[in-house]
């Protein structure tokens, strides 16, 4: 069957990114996949809670992480209240269901020396690759945007005269992050070896790639893992972990909660205190090297 309803549905009235539509789908196919196989039925719309479960026992059979799974579950859920919404279904067979436990990963953000020494390393270097990957990392930890939000950044979002950054968030919501004066002067460098190129192809975007192309995820990632790689021994280094960085060292230095939830594009607080962990783990070490008390 096809869902193409359902993903406009995703597109036009709940502005979801192609790239979250494009998860959904994939998710919804795996499942009809799994139906018409198990029980010659490919109507998503026909299914009952035991073969959801079904499923559900397939998936964690096959290895894949609790995380995940419940990811799956969250798409197939969403659907069946579009089903409902349209009534084409009376009652939704997951009504009931509860996630699968998870274990909650603690993100362990960059130290601000590390961070320096990534940033001194950045201005070894000169020519169009080097100070595009130097703006990469500083636009990252100066404003805490992510990975796809830095790729699909225009030429035109920049105001160099107000010192803001447009961004385009997830579900198309605009915000717009004050620019500190480094990062405003990186960015007018990397626009004067931009210029240089040979040939630009995706003249209205800001990161290219030296071919003149707009920039790509796993080239954003490799640079980030690349450059970390030299300055930490942490496991994970990537472009979330520098989003992490930006949240976690801006809570530590005493900015208000709300004021980094909107600077993050956060559309509640409980997303932004995840990041507020490392952050009474410095509180707590403050606390014990300056409380009376705790040194009794």
């Amino acid at each position: 069957m096809s869902f193409k309803l359902f993903t406009d549905y995703l597109e036009h009235e709940k502005n979801y990114s192609g790239h979250t539509i494009i998860s959904y789908q994939r998710d919804l196919e795996s499942f009809q996949s799994f139906i018409t196989n198990e029980c010659k039925d490919n109507e998503v719309a026909h299914v009952n809670y035991p073969q959801i479960r079904n499923w559900i026992v397939h998936l964690v059979d096959s290895g894949i992480s609790n995380r995940s799974i419940n990811r799956k579950i969250s798409s197939l859920n969403t659907y069946f209240k579009f089903l409902l919404k349209t009534n084409s279904i009376t009652t939704n067979p997951l009504a009931k269901h509860k996630a699968l436990k998870t274990s909650k990963k603690v993100q362990i953000p960059f130290s601000e020396q590390e961070m320096n020494l990534v940033l001194q390393e950045l201005n070894q270097d000169s020519g169009f690759e080097a100070v595009r990957n130097k703006l990469i990392v500083e636009l990252f930890y100066a404003t805490g945007i992510r990975r796809i939000e830095l790729i699909q950044i225009k030429i035109i979002d920049i105001d160099f005269s107000n010192k803001t950054l447009k961004v385009l968030g997830k579900r198309n919501k605009e915000r717009y992050i004050p620019l500190i004066n480094s990062v405003i002067d990186t960015l007018q460098s990397y626009l004067g070896e931009r210029n240089n190129l040979e040939v630009i192809k995706d003249k209205s975007f800001l990161f290219l790639t030296k071919k003149g192309v707009k920039i790509y995820e796993t080239l954003v990632y490799r640079i980030i893992n690349d450059y970390f790689s030299k300055a930490s021994s942490k496991v994970k280094r990537s472009p979330h972990i520098l989003r992490h960085s930006f949240a976690t060292h801006l809570l530590n230095q005493g900015a208000n909660l709300n004021a980094v939830k909107e600077l993050l594009g956060h559309s509640s607080l409980a997303a932004t205190q995840v990041y507020t962990h490392n952050s009474i783990a410095e509180l707590k070490k403050v606390y014990a090297n300056a409380h009376p008390r705790s040194k009794k």
